[in-house]
């Protein structure tokens, strides 16, 4: 593949991440931070099928997974198990992750602490990851 060809999908990678997180970091509605976060393993997708690389590719499965966790927390919520409440702290965090991931694939810097905050602070919405959060062995 053309370096050229590779950059360009870099950048589009990279743009949509900043774009992902600052819609997530706006959205006041929970519902809607969990479906703009989608848009996050959406980029990831189209960039590795165009452009493949090993790192894109875990990014994008964590991504995908983690995605399905909120909309599994999200699903209980609505449907009455309030046992572990969708704290809006925790997308500030997976924000700060989404911003982290961004600046490592753009610098190269790697993405592996970024997606471990992200991944850990979703983990939280989680009944294990919520009980190991308040035990204070899962730290935000």
């Amino acid at each position: 593949m053309s370096p050229q060809r590779e950059d360009f999908f870099k950048k589009e990678l990279v743009e949509e991440l900043r774009r992902v997180e600052a819609l997530v970091r706006q959205e006041p509605s929970i519902e809607k931070k969990i479906y703009y976060f989608s848009a996050a393993y959406g980029i990831t997708n189209r960039t590795f099928r165009y452009s493949f690389s090993k790192e894109v590719l875990i990014a994008d499965l964590l991504l995908n997974g983690i995605y399905n966790m909120m909309v599994e927390r999200l699903n209980l919520v609505k449907g009455g198990n309030c046992t572990v409440s969708i704290d809006p702290m925790i997308f500030e965090i997976i924000c700060d992750g989404l911003r982290d991931l961004a600046d490592g694939f753009e610098s190269g810097t790697g993405i592996f602490e970024a997606l471990q905050t992200i991944t850990a602070a979703a983990y939280s919405m989680t009944g294990p990851g919520n009980y190991l959060r308040e035990k204070g062995d899962l730290k935000l």
